[in-house]
């Protein structure tokens, strides 16, 4: 297998793999494996592990050091008992993590009967191990729950040491709590928290949940990841003037995001747009706050649904006067009519992460898919070796 070797500094290397060093193993990524994804970035290809431009790249900032650090990175230990299995849910993504870690997925047989029914088998032994699912629970939400919790039983009763359930998407984190003008209504976060804990999971890995409060509903350790410093990255590369940025969040309850992400974007200066909804998955905008006149305006959300709030707040910020608009969100649930309202000119480009996968006909010339397997993958090892989120060369994951 073809593979390309990444140092800490985030400089390829030209030295053969050594893989029979542990450490070395998580310093690997597969050429093979990636070439197979291509991603869009305004109509054309992209290959990860490229620059926009096509070149070869060094891994993102957020994840590079100085080399005086390897000397400080722990051993991988016992990573003979650390197992990869993923979900139906998002497998491209699985494949990514595992081939930066330099590790093979571990064999799994899933499958539907003719009701319906989910049936798990793992098609090898993980007694003592440490077993990481990877499973979001994207589209269809219910299927993929089940699926993960099933796997989750069938771990724990093949004697699994630990584990941990990777789940780069959150479904029902949305319903986290009840409405201040309604009642009688279920919080769904917390029943899903409560399943996947009962289910087995001894420890769960989450990426940009809806709102940090829900990490309070599992009685079981969350380690939570933000999937914007692979955007921020992203961003850094394009020639845009600091002094023309401004960052808008799409709502009220998305302030401290855009808050946190303007400052990590040169303290750019913020700007709100408030909307009023009438009801589920619809939005109406009633005012901005702050100035975006001749600015290039940066819209930041967690996640993109059926494109109505940020598709309304775009046209909002170009009768302000805005001269380009950009979205960016980590997950991309896109429920029609997401594409038609992304795609209809009111956006420069749409920014989003592979935590959801993306059907090819939902792509159009705006899109640009950019990966998290890398951040992801190097979060599992940290969480493997009991590494602190803090040690210097990694502080900026973003681990909470």
């Amino acid at each position: 297998m073809a593979c390309v070797a990444w140092s800490i500094s985030g400089h390829l290397s030209t030295r053969k793999p050594l893989h029979s060093t542990p450490q070395s193993r998580s310093l690997i990524r597969c050429n093979n494996v990636l070439e197979s994804r291509k991603w869009k970035q305004n109509g054309k290809p992209i290959t990860v592990g490229l620059d926009y431009n096509g070149q070869a790249t060094s891994l993102p900032s957020f994840l590079t050091s100085p080399n005086q650090f390897l000397d400080k990175i722990p051993d991988q230990k016992n990573d003979t008992r650390l197992r990869i299995f993923s979900g139906t849910a998002n497998p491209a993504l699985s494949q990514e993590i595992a081939c930066y870690m330099g590790l093979e997925l571990g064999k799994i047989k899933i499958k539907r009967f003719a009701d319906g029914e989910i049936y798990v088998q793992l098609q090898e032994s993980v007694r003592g191990c440490d077993v990481y699912l990877i499973q979001p629970t994207c589209p269809p939400a219910n299927e993929n729950l089940m699926e993960l919790l099933i796997t989750i039983d069938a771990c724990r009763r093949a004697s699994a040491k630990n584990i941990t359930a990777v789940i780069p998407y959150f479904g029902y984190a949305r319903a986290d709590r009840k409405a201040s003008t309604q009642g009688r209504e279920s919080i769904a976060a917390k029943l899903v928290a409560n399943l996947i804990t009962e289910a087995g999971a001894d420890r769960v890995l989450a990426c940009d949940l809806h709102s940090g409060q829900s990490m309070g509903y599992f009685d079981i350790p969350v380690d939570h990841v933000h999937g914007l410093p692979v955007i921020l990255d992203y961003l850094a590369s394009k020639t845009i003037c600091s002094d023309d940025l401004v960052v808008v969040s799409p709502d009220v309850g998305g302030v401290a995001r855009a808050r946190a992400f303007a400052k990590k974007l040169s303290d750019a200066p913020l700007a709100i747009v408030d909307k009023r909804r009438h009801g589920h998955n619809v939005a109406e905008v009633m005012n901005l706050i702050g100035d975006v006149k001749g600015k290039v305006a940066v819209m930041v959300d967690d996640m993109i649904d059926t494109a109505g709030t940020i598709a309304k707040g775009a046209a909002l910020l170009h009768q302000e006067g805005a001269r380009e608009v950009y979205a960016c969100s980590t997950h991309a649930v896109f429920s029609p009519p997401a594409v038609e309202r992304l795609s209809s000119g009111l956006f420069q480009e749409v920014i989003i992460t592979n935590t959801i996968p993306v059907s090819e006909r939902n792509y159009f010339p705006q899109l640009t898919i950019l990966s998290v397997a890398n951040l992801l993958g190097e979060t599992i090892w940290r969480v493997h070796d009991d590494c602190a989120a803090g040690f210097e060369p990694y502080s900026s994951l973003g681990i909470d």
